[in-house]
């Protein structure tokens, strides 16, 4: 039984993982965060393809039953009054949920078939012939004989593997940020957006606490900024500086930052990386073709896993065939869905007053909110798998 370690317990991993445990592959889930991640931002699917796979994998009665009922993004001026208004389906597809619900569900989807070890990462990768040496933060070392790098956009393996980010990742231009706040305004599921040239400041209300808010806010930046992204009170002290001075509810939202015990701040970016792989390991979702938002990166990763395993089954665990064939069956989709990425920062924070009103007069537009949903579903569905033989899975215990 061939051994896969997978890095990243997010989407892609535990998805790949399910789909190599009903193949007869044995898979190991190494996770940075001492546990698995909750709540987050919410995350979505639609059309046949995606919606298809997760029935497959015998989730999608339970996400239904835990989707949020997507979320409309409301904007506003300075005044709370309505410009314009996005609805729930544009953003949240057929089905939303939180990504901790998701991830929480896939993970107990390959059961006790699947070692997970959270807390740890991989600090150093040997290839050999006959499989990779691993070392671990823990000082652990053991050797597989795959490994696949699903650990997002600013994958390890990938950068132990192929070389630094700078190479693979490209910046487009803007920065984003959110954090939990309370919520003062008494706001249900849809966001309330204020747009100033090049700045965006959003609240939204909490899916499950009615008294708890999510804040989110993005920026225009030409250039990277340089900051440590395990130094939290950098990351605030740049948001504090990019939106000192605004008015509407950016400064109660700045005010929450202060007790924000967490927050999420990146850039808005894309990967570029070909091939997919190199000898024994491989790449999957946004490690491979990610992009930061609007790249539909949630669906490529169910594609990607279902490949990857179909293929590697397919191909009696001989990688030097799977891999390529894999790329190969999923890099086209993957790129179109990137595609969406490129322009979701100019989306959000146009960088000029003339910007926000054209979006706001094109999106007031019905003829160009169904084109819009037309383009983004046909980037979902653009793709034919196959259907690969799995064996029966083993009783639990």
């Amino acid at each position: 039984m061939q051994t896969v370690l997978i890095s990243g317990a997010s989407i892609a991993g535990p998805a790949l993982a399910y789909w190599l445990t009903q193949h007869g592959f044995r898979p190991t889930v190494v996770e940075i965060a001492p546990v698995l991640r909750t709540g987050g931002n919410a995350v979505d699917y639609r059309g046949p393809v995606h919606l298809g796979l997760l029935d497959r994998m015998g989730v999608l009665g339970r996400l239904r039953e835990l989707q949020t009922g997507g979320t409309a993004m409301r904007f506003v001026d300075e005044h709370g009054r309505r410009l314009m208004e996005m609805p729930a389906d544009f953003a949240g597809g057929e089905l939303e949920v939180l990504r901790g619900d998701l991830s929480r569900i896939l993970c107990e989807a390959s059961g006790d078939r699947t070692e997970w070890i959270f807390g740890d990462t991989i600090t150093a990768l040997a290839q050999t012939r006959t499989g990779v040496d691993v070392t671990f933060r823990s000082g652990t070392r053991r050797t597989f004989d795959l490994v696949v790098g699903a650990d997002g956009v600013h994958s390890t393996v990938r950068r132990l593997t192929f070389g630094p980010e700078r190479d693979y990742v490209r910046h487009l231009g803007y920065y984003v940020a959110g954090w939990d706040m309370p919520n003062h305004l008494g706001l249900g599921r849809d966001s309330s957006n204020y747009n100033v040239p090049g700045r965006l400041a959003a609240i939204g209300g909490d899916h499950r606490d009615p008294a708890r808010a999510s804040a989110f806010v993005a920026f225009s930046s030409p250039r990277e900024i340089p900051y440590d992204r395990h130094d939290l009170q950098a990351q605030k002290r740049i948001v504090r500086e990019r939106f000192a001075g605004l008015g509407w509810e950016v400064p109660r939202m700045l005010g929450a930052l202060d007790d924000a015990a967490d927050l999420y701040f990146d850039q808005i970016c894309r990967v570029d990386i070909r091939p997919w792989s190199r000898g024994r390991i491989a790449l999957a979702g946004d490690a491979a073709s990610g992009a930061t938002l609007g790249g539909m990166g949630n669906g490529t990763a169910l594609v990607a896993a279902y490949v990857l395993a179909g293929e590697l089954a397919t191909a009696g665990g001989d990688h030097t065939l799977a891999f390529p064939r894999y790329e190969a069956m999923v890099g086209a989709s993957a790129r179109r869905a990137q595609r969406g990425g490129d322009t979701t920062g100019r989306f959000l924070a146009p960088r000029t007053a003339r910007g926000i009103r054209m979006r706001n007069w094109l999106h007031n537009r019905d003829w160009f909110l169904r084109l819009t949903m037309r383009v983004a579903g046909d980037r979902s569905t653009r793709i034919d798998l196959p259907g690969y033989p799995t064996r029966p899975a083993r009783p639990a215990g």
